[in-house]
């Protein structure tokens, strides 16, 4: 498969696995507003056990999904920061150069509107990276409404956007949400890396000694305190982009991509928005919205997001670091720059880093559900917008 059609693939997957999204979203919401409210809290709390030997590991269900599938999906998004930083979107200084840039303003504007929306409430401030990163698959499913009435430069403007994204959220779980350390467990995940970084180098092709490895990584780092999706993205990384020679001409990146991509898509991200986003509206009125953690997180999703990389992009473009995507104007360019506050997948999952405490939980997904909607309306309204201009015109 040539390059541009892996690209249209996998803009097809993701517009699809948005409408997925919103619906395993939407069904979560109405189970746990309903009389299975009970069978879905049951569902979550489903205890799983794992054991070989003497290793045991015993989790809730929900542990499972979000420490343990959500690996995978940070495995994809290691292959896709991997594949686009050598040989895609982000390989050269002037294709990275506007997301790079939208992706800093992107990050730290929201930062800085849900800190002051709860200045007055230290206790919250965990939560300032929960309105950072875009969810690729929502937003690209809502751009594909708008069709072919939107120039495909948007399309990877968005995409590559994301990506940069992602990476910024890597670092900040890494540094930020960490647990208590475990030295040993820390010095075998060393060993582990060290194994991915010694196949990588030998030019090892198979993909099944990178598996194995990373399954090793992944339990190290689940023991050793930093969160396990993390060894995901150290996986990812570690499989080579270039293939061989005969029948392993090949790319192991593309292959497992392709590979994991559908499962990612249509089942792992699905599964984890009906776990999370469950949130009984029993006993909460609309005054809910206006306490700290939900008014900062949804602020910062609709109003920072817009604001930081439309702002810092427009800087940009002015001082002549960046230029806007080939056939776009300044109106799709800010419906495009709204889409970029539907935080969803990441929003809920830092979510999870960031306020354990069950008594926050009600209240993030408030505020990731509101600011990730009103982004998703308000930016088909004004791509629609920008769209009838442009044909009147």
């Amino acid at each position: 498969m040539n390059r541009l059609a892996s690209l249209r693939e996998f803009l097809r997957l993701e517009a699809t696995a948005g409408a997925i999204l919103v619906f395993s979203a939407a069904l979560a919401l109405v189970l746990s507003n309903s009389a299975g409210a009970e069978w879905y809290l049951g569902f979550l709390e489903l205890p799983v056990v794992v054991q070989v030997g003497a290793l045991t590991l015993a989790k809730p269900l929900l542990l499972w999904i979000n420490d343990g599938l959500m690996a995978i999906f940070f495995m994809l998004v290691g292959l896709e920061i991997k594949r686009e930083v050598l040989d895609g979107q982000l390989s050269s200084l002037g294709q990275a150069a506007l997301p790079g840039i939208a992706a800093v303003g992107g990050m730290a504007v929201p930062a800085l509107v849900y800190v002051g929306a709860n200045l007055g409430q230290p206790e919250n401030l965990a939560g300032w990276a929960i309105p950072s990163a875009t969810d690729i698959a929502f937003a690209l499913g809502v751009l594909s409404l708008v069709g072919s009435r939107a120039p495909s430069s948007l399309k990877l403007f968005l995409l590559a956007l994301a990506v940069m994204d992602d990476l910024g959220a890597i670092v900040i779980i890494a540094i930020f949400y960490t647990a208590e350390l475990s030295l040993p467990s820390l010095l075998l995940a060393a060993a582990g890396l060290l194994a991915l970084a010694s196949l990588n180098l030998a030019k090892v092709r198979h993909l099944t000694p990178y598996m194995l490895v990373g399954l090793f990584l992944w339990l190290c780092v689940l023991k050793s305190g930093v969160h396990a999706t993390l060894a995901g993205v150290a996986i990812g990384l570690a499989v080579p982009l270039r293939g061989g020679t005969g029948a392993e001409a090949e790319s192991p990146l593309h292959r497992l991509e392709h590979m994991l991509h559908p499962w990612v898509a249509y089942a792992i991200l699905p599964l984890f928005a009906f776990a999370n986003a469950g949130v009984s509206l029993a006993g909460l009125s609309p005054g809910a919205l206006l306490e700290p953690v939900p008014l900062g997180i949804a602020l910062g999703l609709f109003v920072g997001k817009q604001a930081g990389v439309v702002g810092i992009c427009w800087a940009a473009i002015r001082m002549g670091l960046a230029r806007l995507p080939d056939g776009a104007d300044w109106l799709q360019f800010y419906g495009v720059c709204m889409l970029t506050g539907i935080g969803f997948t990441m929003s809920l999952f830092i979510g999870t880093l960031a306020f354990p405490d069950v008594g926050y939980s009600a209240g993030v997904r408030l505020g990731v559900l509101a600011g990730s909607l009103a982004s998703a309306l308000a930016g088909y309204g004004v791509l629609m917008v920008a769209a009838r201009r442009r044909g009147s015109g």
